[in-house]
């Protein structure tokens, strides 16, 4: 009897990165959220742990079976996806709160919630995939190439915005480099980067000077407590350098963490410098290169690319992931604000976790295609 064919395709390196990436957040969030079980559960971390290995496992099974799609297909569901995804933002907007924050929406049935950002987020880089290899003969035309890409890149960044700025900084960002690949006049894009400048500045000034409710008043206290280092805003910041500080070069060892008692949410936002903390500068450097072999991979694969469109889904969906690990990295060492944002595919999480695997899936299937016999050709439908 012969067994099933089973096996996983894609890139190997991408796998094995994966991998050790799952392994490295069932450790760290379970040794780091002692203080949240003590306060949810009496005391029983092996809730998060279990409740981690289920994440990671669900996450592994949609990275699978989107992997083995033909990313063809992708076209039409970024269509949908946006269709759908805008107005679930509008509706996030008006009715969903989390932690005082509008960014989640709850399905009652299943007692779940998931952040509808993360599926604007991936559903507007589908959608630009697509409208960026259609559009390649018109892309130097305002009118024709670059008003019609313009047009959902501020729709749902602009929705985004009101409760999450980081993430719709981030989408911004990735949407950017996509349009410069995809040979958009950089004109255009300058402009529209002066602009969204120029906002951002203005944004500053007002924070700073006044007081405004809402989640632009956490954005200001914020901006205020990074520029203030004395400020008692940046409790969380001092305790994540603690952290990093203790850890020096070797680590205290897993499970030996100090900083995870006092540290707000050192199971997401700031399990990196938990990480580093137990693990030491080490493993640190170590999660840290493990993205950059994912950029990499990512890189090299593309040079092989079938299809312009294939290209651009596979580096819109790494970027999404570079970007927000950079990010939360950054915070975590005390150069960025605090964002809010939490470690791909590492820290403690839902829809995060299942959004950032299928993104990872659709790489691995754009990732099936690439091989050095491949040249690339007229695109998506």
């Amino acid at each position: 009897m012969t067994l099933p064919n089973i096996y996983i395709k894609g890139d190997r390196i991408i796998w094995i990165v994966v991998l050790l990436l799952s392994l490295i957040s069932i450790l760290a969030v379970y040794t780091s959220s002692g203080k949240l079980a003590y306060a949810r559960h009496d005391g029983n971390t092996e809730h998060f742990l279990v409740k981690q290995i289920v994440l990671v496992l669900s996450g592994l099974s949609l990275m699978y079976v989107t992997h083995l799609a033909n990313y063809k297909i992708f076209s039409r569901i970024g269509q949908i996806a946006l269709v759908v995804a805008v107005p679930l933002l509008i509706l996030t907007l008006f009715t969903g709160e989390v932690n005082n924050a509008s960014r989640w929406l709850s399905i009652p049935v299943f007692d779940i919630t998931f952040q509808t950002s993360d599926l604007a987020k991936l559903a507007l880089i589908l959608f630009l995939a697509r409208q960026l290899s259609r559009k390649q003969e018109q892309v130097k035309s305002f009118k024709e190439g670059f008003l019609p890409l313009m047009v959902p890149i501020g729709t749902v960044c602009v929705l985004i915005l009101p409760a999450n700025f980081s993430t719709a900084a981030i989408l911004f960002a990735t949407s950017m480099v996509l349009l410069y690949i995809g040979r958009v006049s950089l004109k255009y894009i300058g402009a529209l980067i002066g602009s969204a400048l120029l906002i951002f500045a203005l944004f500053i000034t007002i924070a700073l000077t006044v007081k405004l409710p809402g989640r632009i008043g956490t954005w200001q206290n914020r901006i205020e407590s990074f520029m203030d280092k004395d400020s008692e805003g940046n409790y969380q910041p001092e305790k994540a350098k603690m952290a990093i500080a203790s850890g020096g070069i070797t680590g205290l060892g897993i499970g030996h963490s100090e900083q995870r008692n006092f540290l707000p949410q050192s199971e997401s936002d700031f399990i990196y410098a938990i990480i580093i903390e137990e693990g030491g500068l080490i493993v640190g450097g170590f999660v840290m290169l493990l993205y950059m072999i994912l950029l990499l991979r990512v890189v090299r694969m593309v040079k092989y690319s079938p299809q312009t469109y294939a290209t651009f889904l596979a580096v819109g969906c790494c970027l999404l992931i570079m970007f927000q690990a950079m990010i939360n990295m950054a915070v975590a060492v005390n150069l960025f604000p605090v964002t809010g944002q939490t470690l791909p595919l590492v820290s403690m999480g839902g829809s995060s976790m299942w959004f950032t695997s299928i993104s990872i899936g659709i790489i691995l299937c754009v990732s099936k295609y690439c091989t050095p016999d491949n040249t690339q050709t007229a695109d998506a439908e």
